[in-house]
């Protein structure tokens, strides 16, 4: 067994050795090597150079000259919601209700309170609070301000934009859930 042992450590140590050798032989050059790579550059330098592609041509294109100067410019405040159109407005100055930060068609009617003219009615909101709505309250996203309270319903007319900078007056309602 001690003989096998020896025998191992004497092959790794051959490896070794043949190992280095070859590592010495690759990385060390000897003087004869620099001709040889003299001779090497001085042949690539002889080469002729490769044919290189021909520039692409250079297309002319056509000059186009602008004349629309005279026409309505479509950038130009004239044409912004804050000028021209005539009509009803929405209230920039008025302080916004809590129902108004809800789309109509999420609020629901829930029931009523008091009876004839002096009729309110209960809206919940899609938080789950229920809010006291009378006539001129404001509701919906669209400037919806209530005009009339029935046992039934919440009537209300909303302010929307008629695409050329004025307003138009839409009728909407709310009405009481079944459930």
């Amino acid at each position: 067994m001690r003989m096998r042992c020896i025998e191992r450590h004497a092959l790794a140590l051959a490896v070794l050795v043949l190992a280095l050798a070859g590592c010495g032989r690759s990385v060390t050059s000897t003087p004869g090597d620099a001709p040889n790579l003299e001779e090497w550059v001085a042949e690539v330098q002889a080469r002729p150079a490769p044919q290189l592609e021909p520039l692409p041509v250079m297309h002319q294109f056509e000059t186009f000259e602008y004349a629309a100067q005279g026409l309505r410019d479509p950038f130009s405040d004239a044409f912004t919601a804050d000028a021209g159109g005539s009509g009803p407005r929405p209230d920039s100055n008025r302080r916004k209700q809590p129902l108004e930060e809800f789309p109509l068609d999420s609020l629901d009617m829930v029931g009523t309170i008091g009876r004839g003219g002096g009729l309110v009615a209960l809206v919940m909101a899609p938080d789950k609070v229920t809010h006291r709505v009378r006539p001129g309250d404001y509701l919906g996203q669209s400037d919806g301000r209530v005009t009339s309270v029935a046992e039934d319903r919440v009537e209300l007319v909303e302010l929307v934009s008629d695409g050329a900078g004025g307003w138009l007056e839409r009728p909407a309602s709310i009405a009481l859930n079944d459930n």
